[in-house]
């Protein structure tokens, strides 16, 4: 089977839990032999779309992971952040026909909730390119797609 080429695109906000997001989905890349291209940061997780889309335009990325902690604060605005940019990212994956995984943890996450799964998301998030990538691949071949 043909290597699946992956971007990371990495929120610095909230850094702490995020570059250890990075580190374990690298790792776990790593477990299913994806090859990970691209590693981009944006500032914060609203801030994903827009690269995102453009890494969708590169022909030698087959799937993208995204990485990012939306913790509650004193007001509503990580739901606004993580309801919009999961839409976005959703509309983008359809438009370009390339998985985009959503490695997100929040709205209303403390910072304790999002630490205990930085391993299951991260680690969640790759596995869902990889099984989307093989089963695009799978269909396609089937019907005779490219």
């Amino acid at each position: 089977m043909k290597t699946i080429r992956l971007a990371i695109v990495v929120a610095e906000f909230n850094q702490e839990i995020t570059y250890k997001m990075l580190d374990k989905a690298k790792d776990h890349a790593k477990n299913f032999n994806m090859d990970v291209k691209i590693i981009s940061y944006v500032p914060g997780t609203f801030d994903m779309p827009l690269i995102v889309e453009n890494l969708l335009r590169n022909k030698q990325i087959d799937a993208i992971v995204t990485l990012g902690a939306v913790i509650k604060g004193e007001t509503g605005h990580d739901l606004i952040v993580a309801n919009n940019t999961a839409r976005l990212l959703a509309d983008l994956s359809l438009k370009y026909q390339k998985p985009v995984a959503l490695g997100i943890t929040g709205p209303g996450m403390t910072v304790k909730q999002a630490k205990r799964r930085i391993v299951t998301v991260s680690e969640r998030a790759v596995e869902a390119a990889h099984k989307m990538v093989t089963r695009l691949r799978q269909l396609n071949d089937e019907k005779g797609f490219e």
